[in-house]
């Protein structure tokens, strides 16, 4: 029997992984870590750091880093994905199969909460369905969500208003979500708030949120559109990748 623990870690910032999260990677016999490429090896550099300030040093845990599967990204969306987690599960699967034959913990660690536009339980679910022996258990962390309206100083919705959570090709193909007064963006590959009316918009927008070169711009998105997207491609520039979210609401939250 495999047990597999998805553990959310936040943002990267050490100061968000939770206690749950750091008994979870210390019970673990051996800990996956993915590598996505030169152009993100910060992502792969931070799970370095929180396993080297988290882990008890004395235990025998092992750290197996493996090369992450990469999504195609010429096929249609839903399809080229569905195809890319059946490779990622094939990985997992191998890597258990070669560092547990004969069972035990593996501990997985994840961007913010395994729950929120994350692929890990999915992923999980491909190995148990095959009828594979495995115990799938989840830490919850901190989203980049949570971490984006604490750096602004906002609530995430307006008083007694219902908030929407979606990604950036869905605002860019259906617009404003129907009844909803808050909009929260994430997963956009740039700038989908540029299809929306600016007029009576507001946008508090960020980027690598936790991390030492987090960056926060908000205001009217009349005003501060252009700002954004200028500064995201710099950043991306500069770092090589970026993650980034965003609130939008059709008026100040606070």
């Amino acid at each position: 029997m495999i047990t597999l623990s998805l553990i959310g870690i936040g943002t990267g910032n050490v100061d968000h992984v939770t206690l749950a999260a750091v008994r979870a990677l210390n019970a673990a016999d051996v800990i996956l870590l993915p590598r996505k490429g030169e152009a993100k090896s910060d992502l792969i550099d931070l799970r370095r750091v929180l396993c080297n300030e988290l882990l008890d040093q004395a235990a025998s845990i092992r750290i197996v880093e493996f090369d992450l599967p990469t999504r195609d990204a010429k096929g249609a969306y839903l399809s080229a994905v569905d195809e890319w987690h059946s490779a990622i599960a094939s990985v997992w699967a191998e890597l258990m199969d070669k560092h547990l034959p004969n069972g035990g913990h593996v501990g997985m660690l994840v961007w913010g909460d395994p729950s929120l536009y994350d692929s890990s339980l999915r992923i999980a679910k491909r190995l148990t369905d095959s009828g594979r022996a495995v115990e799938v258990k989840v830490v919850p962390g901190i989203t980049s969500l949570q971490v984006l309206t604490a750096e602004h100083k906002i609530p995430l919705n307006a008083l007694a208003e219902p908030i929407q959570i979606t990604t950036g090709r869905r605002l860019r193909e259906r617009g404003w979500p129907e009844d909803a007064a808050t909009v929260a963006v994430m997963l956009d590959s740039g700038g989908a708030f540029t299809s929306l009316p600016k007029a009576d918009t507001y946008i508090w927008w960020g980027a690598y949120l936790g991390m030492d070169k987090q960056c926060l711009i908000k205001g009217p998105l009349s005003e501060v559109s252009d700002e954004i997207i200028e500064h995201r491609a710099a950043l991306r520039e500069e770092h090589g990748w970026i993650m980034d979210i965003y609130l939008l609401a059709k008026q100040p939250l606070i």
